[in-house]
């Protein structure tokens, strides 16, 4: 009986621990599967990820060759650049007057030009209409491209109906109203050296009128003005009332009457005297201010700046000629019945000073030629002016 009743409490023992053992199995089972499943799922991220760098590898190398592949625009040559530089803009331009005059101020320090330059005679022709006698300049200048440029400088109310010869043609630069005599006169005058001065080849300037003509051939003239040493702006001391007379005190202290001059508006001079004119912000406002009625600043700016300034390479003349034998505030026009051979041979041999020596040659240009002069000096051009 003893044994048989020790033997249920070995029973309920052994129940018990087995119910107690299953809580700690499900425990480890359950880490057991996430473990996998983590081990699991890391493999594969692994093993993707390995397979994007693989792909994204060959991607990269199949992208290279087709980069290097492409063909490269060629540099640009640097004589292309400096090409680019230089040229200059269109003569119908959208500058106005502070913007041109301060452009065309510019100027290299190092004189010594780093490329093939050939200097030009730049031709300014400041005129009210048309050239009337373009025909006449038209076979001046032909044969002789690239040696030159022209400038015109007309009345804005100018339509250009009349036909322009191709020399001239499209030739006109931004222009505005002049009134003869006043101070708007001088400004149109820099208006044209400032557009002539943005080609940097032009290095000799003349102003001309409609009625001037050239009493030479191109090369003569050519030769002429590069060969100079000096320049012509035509000044002297006039003690008159249409000299001194015209002085007004409120120029002082900048300007006073014992430098005052006077002379003919017709001038050439060289590169760097005409970017002294258009750079000048002493003397031209102080005639912009008070040379006014019957000061006629075109007769008395240029003269006097030069004269103070610039003496020393001056002629103290003019270029062109003019008849002032008929007295008057203009000079004689010329007309048709005056146009000889023996006129003009007289024009051609007057003698003046060339680089301190005597010359045969004194003045280059003629004015005041009427229109209907034209046909005579067409026949008469290749005979006597040998063009």
């Amino acid at each position: 009986m003893k044994n048989s009743n020790n033997q249920y409490p070995v029973n309920s023992v052994s129940v018990s621990k087995l119910f107690n053992a299953q809580p700690h199995f499900v425990h480890c089972l359950t880490y057991t599967l996430v473990l996998a499943f983590g081990v699991t799922l890391g493999s594969i991220i692994t093993f993707y990820l390995q397979n994007c760098s693989f792909s994204l590898q060959l991607t990269q190398l199949s992208l290279f060759p087709m980069l290097q592949t492409q063909p490269l625009a060629p540099p640009i040559a640097k004589n292309e650049i400096l090409k680019d530089f230089l040229k200059p803009p269109n003569v119908m331009h959208d500058m106005d007057d502070e913007e041109l005059l301060w452009r065309a101020s510019m100027i290299p320090k190092i004189h010594k030009y780093p490329f093939e330059r050939v200097p030009k005679v730049a031709f300014m022709f400041l005129t009210r209409g048309p050239v009337f006698l373009a025909p006449l300049w038209e076979q001046f200048f032909n044969g002789n491209e690239g040696y030159y440029s022209v400038y015109v400088h007309s009345n804005p109310s100018h339509n250009e109906s009349h036909p322009e010869s191709p020399v001239f043609h499209g030739r006109r630069i931004p222009s505005k109203d002049v009134q003869w005599g006043n101070v708007n006169m001088i400004e149109a005058e820099r208006r044209l050296l400032a557009n002539a001065l943005l080609d940097i080849s032009n290095q000799r300037f003349v102003l001309l009128s409609e009625s001037c003509i050239p009493l030479f051939n191109f090369s003569t003239i050519y030769s002429y003005l590069m060969n100079s040493t000096q320049n012509y702006v035509m000044a002297y001391d006039d003690p008159s009332n249409v000299g001194r007379g015209r002085y007004s005190s409120m120029m002082l202290p900048q300007i006073t009457i014992m430098q005052w001059r006077k002379g003919s508006q017709w001038f050439e001079m060289d590169r760097k005297l005409a970017l002294e004119v258009i750079s000048d912000r002493k003397y031209f406002p102080v005639f912009h201010e008070y040379c006014k009625g019957s000061c006629y600043a075109d007769e008395h700016y240029l003269p006097t700046f030069v004269s103070i300034k610039f003496w020393e390479g001056n002629s103290n003349r003019s270029l062109t000629w003019v008849d002032w034998s008929k007295g008057g505030p203009h000079p004689a026009k010329i007309l048709r019945s005056e146009v000889t051979v023996e006129f003009l041979e007289k024009l051609r041999s007057m003698k003046c000073l060339y680089n301190e020596n005597r010359s045969h040659v004194c003045f280059l240009f003629a004015r005041k030629f009427s229109p209907s002069t034209l046909s005579r000096l067409m026949k008469i051009a290749p005979k006597v002016m040998h063009f």
